[in-house]
Formats: C-alpha cells, structure tokens, sequence
C-alpha cells in the first residue's frame, strides 16, 4: 500500500485504537488522529493531590466478551466491587447481594424489606435466563422500554423496581425514568451477572493507554483535530491536508456527519448518518480522612427522592485511587446541562449530611465533572446493536460503540469488527 493509500483514522477513543490494532494485526498501514491532548475518549483519569478521579462514574464490567479479547486484565491490576448493592432506603441501608456468588448475605437479602419473595424469584429466573442467552438473540428480542420490560414482562414490584432497579440502572442509563431500551438493559443485567464492576489500579485511563502502547507512536497524532473529510482524505484544522484513500470515523455519529457535509464521497450511503442524542451526568468527588462506610458495594439511592443516584468509595475497592489513610468518595447525579450541576452541588451535600450526619462537613471537594456526552442513549426503536453497518461508502467506515451497546464493549467491538470490513475491501 502506497502512502496516498494507508488507512486515516478519525478519533483515538477506544474505538478508534481497537480499529488501529486490528489493522496492525493484518499488517496495514495507518496513522490516528485525535483532537485533543491524549488517547482514551470519554475514559480520562485525573491525578489530583493523589487521588485518582475518573471522568464520571465509570467501571469495567470483567465479563465484557471483547475486553477479555483485547485487553490484558492481570497488566490492568483490577480490583473488583462485591456483587451487589447497597441500597439506601426508608432512612437506613440495605443489601441487596448476589446471593450465587455471596451466599452469606442471601438471608440477609431476603428480609431486607425492599420488594417481596416472589421478586426474589423473579430475579432469580431473570438471571438464569440471561446468563443462558447469547447476546445476539438478546440484540433481536422484541423490545420495549425498561421500565416496561420489569413491570409487565417480568412482573416485579413496583416497590423493586423504583428501589434497586431504577436507582442502579438510571446510574447505568444516565435516565431515571428506565426508558432505556429492555435490550440494553438485558445486555447490561447479562454482564452483571457473569462478571464484576472493577477499577484498573491506574485509573479507567489505563484502558485506552494500554491499548495505545501496542501501536508504533509515530502513527498516533494527538492535538490533530480533523476538520473535514475530502475525496482524497482529510483536512486538517491546521489546515494540513492528509492524504489517504481509506478513512476509518472513530468519532460520535454527529461529529462523523459533520465531518462528511461537503465531502461528496462517490457511493457514500448518507442515509446511515445521524445526529447522536447523549445523556448527560455530573460526578463529585470529595477526599475524607476516612471512609464513610466500609463497603465494597455500589451504594443507590432507593429513597425516590434527592439528587443523588449512586455513590462508590473507590478507594475501598481500589486502594491507588487515594493516599495512604485517606478515602476518595465519588457521588452520581443526572443532569441536563451545566448549570443545572453547578446547582446540584449544595443539595448533594445536604443529602449526603443526610446519609452520613456532620462528618460530610469535613469532606474537601475535589472535582465537579460534568459530562455533556456521557454515553449515547439507546431508546426502544433506535437501538439495534445486531445491525452495526460500518461501511459508509468505498473506503469509508466508521466506528464507536453508539453503533452498538453504549459500553466499552460496544466500543472495542466497533472497531476491531469496522476494521476487519475494511481489511476485506482491500483484499478485493
């Protein structure tokens, strides 16, 4: 392949490393270009007076078929939330424990006030069957919104569903109404209960970062943003032009179609291209002399009222993420723009003074990270992860987990799978 001819890639998320990779696999040129100061998307890790904040909530779920496929767990040195939560309702805590994998809390569980037995059932034939499922048939199953999936599917409680399942999975989805589609939830559920939640030792940014160091750096180039995509390759906003016949879209589906206006690509299917709504989230992060509670499980808000949705103490799981005698305490809440974030910050700390008395004034705010495009939504009707169509036109694909599951997963899957497409055309 001539240099006219090596492949372009647009965006150095983790889509568009995992595309990178697949073409070094197969012995094909390329160089990544990606706008902003380092690799890793929406997975960024913070060091700030020795604590380690991540850009919002964010954890590897270890069951991830395509992160056991291209990442080197043990390398990643995780550790793992119990399995579980511990929910905060009706002015104390609960557990609500997975009692297949912590049998010593299924009593526990079981008499813990939120739902009743038969939802006890319920759960337990929802993860049997789950976990039984391929993901494929998961992707095509008639679909509707979660909500309505756990309530007239599933027939949970009504008191289940707003006390566990609403206050984790609106963590999850970044909505609190569950409108989410019922496939991405399955997905979800599916993970949750083949694998664990866990936090490389280093930080979510360890992730991309392990990736990048399989490639040679001179074909990564940070500080390159891409402003248009050209017959014959790309613009630069430098001004530069690239030449390249074969282009790879690494990027959100509206940066991609912004990219593409004037490009008048030959055999370009337009049709495939859509804006991308986000959901949108704020995450505080507070330092204490010591942690609030002594827990390894995910802590929700099953009260049905305040701003806070979850809250972890990555510290307890994750002993890097704080100095030595302190604990780093990371708080959740949904929002739609940052203003209305910037007015959360007093009411999440009246709330947490509620969970956890006077020791809250004490705490020292660390970063207020808010994430304007948090994860793509994924709502019933839109949401069709078997049907993932990378290949825009001759030699154009695009990649990134809004074309499948709103995940890591989704993201590596894109684009090792667009990559492997465009190894094949040029076979052809």
């Amino acid at each position: 392949m001539n240099r006219a001819s090596r492949v372009l890639i647009v965006g150095g998320g983790l889509a568009g490393l995992a595309a990178a990779l697949e073409l070094q696999r197969n012995h094909v040129p390329f160089t990544l270009f990606e706008a902003s100061d380092r690799l890793g998307g929406r997975l960024r890790t913070e060091l700030l007076v020795g604590f380690r904040i991540d850009r919002g909530f964010q954890v590897l779920q270890t069951a991830y078929p395509e992160a056991q496929r291209q990442l080197d767990y043990a390398a990643l040195r995780l550790s793992s939330f119990l399995p579980g939560a511990l929910v905060r309702a009706r002015g104390r805590f609960v557990e609500m424990s997975d009692p297949w994998r912590r049998p010593g809390g299924a009593i526990q569980t079981l008499f813990n006030g939120i739902g009743t037995l038969g939802d006890r059932w319920r759960l337990a034939r929802l993860r049997s069957q789950l976990r039984r499922l391929p993901l494929e048939t998961i992707y095509t199953s008639p679909d509707q919104s979660t909500e309505e999936f756990l309530l007239h599917t599933w027939g949970f409680s009504r008191d289940l569903v707003d006390r566990f399942f609403r206050p984790w999975f609106s963590g999850v989805f970044l909505e609190s109404r569950l409108d989410t589609s019922a496939r991405f939830f399955q997905f979800v559920f599916k993970m949750l209960a083949a694998g664990t939640a866990a936090l490389p030792s280093a930080g979510m940014e360890a992730i991309p970062r392990q990736l990048a160091d399989k490639l040679p750096p001179h074909s990564l180039r940070i500080q390159a943003r891409v402003q248009a995509v050209e017959r014959e390759g790309i613009l630069l906003a430098s001004g530069d032009r690239v030449a390249g016949k074969y282009i790879v879209l690494a990027t959100e589906g509206g940066t991609a179609a912004r990219l593409l206006v004037n490009a008048n690509l030959p055999d370009m299917n337009a049709t495939n291209l859509r804006p991308v709504r986000f959901q949108s989230t704020v995450n505080f992060t507070y330092a204490a002399d010591q942690a609030p509670l002594r827990t390894k499980l995910l802590v929700l808000n099953g009260e049905l009222s305040g701003p806070i949705a979850h809250l972890s103490i990555p510290s307890n799981i994750a002993p890097s993420y704080a100095p030595s005698g302190q604990a780093l305490i990371s708080v959740t809440a949904m929002t739609g723009s940052s203003l209305d974030a910037e007015s959360l910050r007093g009411p999440v700390r009246t709330a947490l003074r509620e969970w956890f008395g006077r020791q809250v004034d004490n705490w020292r705010p660390l970063a207020q990270t808010w994430v304007a495009e948090a994860i793509p939504q994924q709502m019933p009707g839109e949401f069709h992860p078997a049907d993932r169509q990378y290949r825009l036109g001759a030699g154009l694909f695009r990649c990134g987990d809004y074309l499948g599951t709103a995940s890591i997963n989704g993201a590596l899957l894109s684009g090792r799978e667009a990559a492997t497409e465009l190894v094949q055309e040029l076979s052809t």
